[in-house]
């Protein structure tokens, strides 16, 4: 009984020592409003006051005061035997009747005040009175949207992210802090979402590669004879698969890093940076080849220089490698709208514009779609290929407030266009 008794006065101290915040704005108002109550009623009794000063003139002026005077000087001349002796009968009787004129009238000035003063006093208690509860009201009502913050807030978790205030009403600090709060939640779901995806396309991509090792090195030890040979197509086999591995976590990493969005950011050229790219994959478009046609004009942009560079990258190499033996590739820069921007087009299978969005979806396979398509199963299952090319151009695109498009050609192959925020 007694640790129950000493809880409830623990909880009832901490009540009082929290003192929430809608307590504090009723004992704001109430405060407010007494002090200005007490103004007024210390500016109305003065003004009250001085209209009831006692120096006045007494009123003998009246018919009351008059008929006492008549009397009063009637008694002189009755008891008055000279002239002097009247005058001073009539000074004297005109004097008292002043005097008690202003008795009476200070008597009534004071007890006026006095009535004024406890009826002020009373309706000004009253009105405090009134003023807390109605305090008390308005500013429960004004808090009740922190309330619904607040709920937000403890709702809020990592499976749980996708609730929003939408928050109603005029447009004011508190509608400002609830459209900050579902923002912030948007953002944490797109952190949260894409720390999900990463994970999850990590796990099922990985397992290709480190499959195709595990296979090849159990398939050459399970050989009883083993030749020199068979170890050396092995480390082939092998070095190929950690090639793919390797590409694929730097792919995922650059992935994550733009779904966090960039860090510092730095004026930049994507012209520069398109020809420092075009420089570093002229062996690749040798190799294949393809034709290369390139329109650099400046495009000065504001973003973090790693991530465009690899988005270019993406842009180019994706390019090169779902393009046919002999085929072209134009690459442009330039401004447009204010926007700096990159088209790469390139020739090769006809693409289905129906199915051109999902190309910018991490680890989609057209082939699922399509299979009896060749283009299109060469572009979405070429071994060397991870998948996550467009995913990141578009990732890194939103990550600058950038956009990127994409459209089939009806020639065959595919023009892609990046657009980001110009540098004045």
């Amino acid at each position: 009984m007694r640790r129950r008794i000493r809880v409830r006065a623990a909880g009832a101290a901490g009540a009082v020592r929290r003192r929430p915040v809608r307590l504090r704005l009723t004992l704001v108002y109430s405060g407010l409003f007494l002090a200005a109550g007490a103004v007024l009623l210390a500016v109305t009794y003065g003004l009250v006051a001085q209209s009831l000063s006692s120096t006045s003139q007494p009123a003998v002026a009246s018919s009351q005061a008059s008929g006492y005077l008549n009397q009063a000087l009637a008694l002189c001349k009755k008891e008055s035997p000279d002239s002097v002796a009247l005058a001073k009968c009539d000074s004297t009787a005109l004097d008292s009747l002043n005097g008690v004129s202003k008795a009476s009238l200070e008597d009534q000035r004071t007890r006026t005040l006095s009535r004024l003063l406890d009826y002020s006093l009373a309706a000004l208690a009253a009105l405090v009175f009134a003023s807390t509860w109605l305090g008390w009201i308005v500013a429960g009502r004004a808090l009740r949207p922190v309330h619904a913050i607040t709920a937000a807030a403890r709702r809020a978790s990592e499976e749980n992210l996708g609730e929003r205030i939408a928050l109603a009403g005029p447009h004011d600090e508190l509608k400002d802090l609830a459209d900050t709060f579902d923002a912030m939640l948007g953002r944490l779901d797109a952190a949260f979402a894409s720390q999900r995806r990463f994970v999850a396309n990590a796990s099922h991509e990985l397992r290709t590669p480190l499959t195709v090792m595990r296979t090849a090195i159990d398939v050459t030890l399970a050989k009883p004879g083993r030749t020199p040979a068979q170890l050396e197509a092995m480390a082939v086999d092998v070095r190929q698969a950690v090639d793919r591995a390797e590409a694929l976590i730097e792919a995922l990493l650059t992935l994550a890093r733009s779904d966090r969005g960039t860090g510092a950011t730095e004026p930049l050229d994507v012209a520069a940076l398109a020809e420092d790219v075009l420089d570093a994959a002229a062996p690749a478009i040798r190799a294949r080849p393809v034709t290369m046609q390139a329109v650099l004009e400046p495009a000065p942009a504001e973003g973090d220089p790693v991530l465009v560079e690899r988005l270019i990258t993406n842009l180019i190499d994706n390019a090169v490698r779902h393009n046919d033996p002999g085929g072209w590739v134009q690459v442009a820069t330039g401004t447009r709208n204010g926007m700096a921007f990159i088209d790469v087009a390139n020739g090769g299978p006809l693409i289905p514009a129906e199915l051109v969005p999902s190309l910018f979806e991490p680890f989609q396979r057209l082939t699922d779609r399509a299979l009896a398509d060749r283009a299109l199963a060469d572009r979405a299952g070429s071994p060397d290929g991870t998948g996550l090319g467009l995913s990141i151009v578009r990732s890194v695109a939103l990550a600058h407030r950038g956009h990127a498009a994409a459209r089939a050609r009806p020639a065959g192959g595919l023009e892609v266009t990046v657009s980001l925020p110009g540098w004045s």
